[in-house]
């Protein structure tokens, strides 16, 4: 199984810096919706034709990140392109649904 890396308020820029696609999920360990959409984006990781990264931030544990990008729900994800965000999306997404909404952007 696939280990997402959390990044930190100290680590984010530093991790969107190495380059590429990067979808960072915002979430919570006490988020319910957060849980769900775990193993979606475990499932994503280990795909070795992901064509994007996928780091985590803990809000709580990285306030600045957290009001950087105006993150007011969690989970929320955003697809940065060489540090850029391209798109956000809010709430959890079957696997699916989150590669066809990542698939328009790409």
């Amino acid at each position: 199984m696939s280990e997402i890396p959390y990044v930190t308020d100290e680590t984010f820029d530093a991790s969107l810096a190495e380059g590429g696609l990067v979808l960072v999920d915002f979430t919570a360990s006490w988020c319910g919706p957060c849980k769900q959409l775990a193993p979606v984006l475990d499932s994503i990781a280990e795909d070795p034709q992901t064509p994007f990264r996928i780091v985590k931030v803990d809000i709580d544990a990285s306030p600045e990140t957290k009001d950087r990008f105006n993150i007011r729900g969690v989970p929320t994800m955003v697809l940065f392109d060489e540090g850029e965000a391209l798109t956000r999306i809010v709430g959890g997404r079957s696997k699916g649904d989150l590669l066809e909404t990542l698939s328009a952007v790409i």
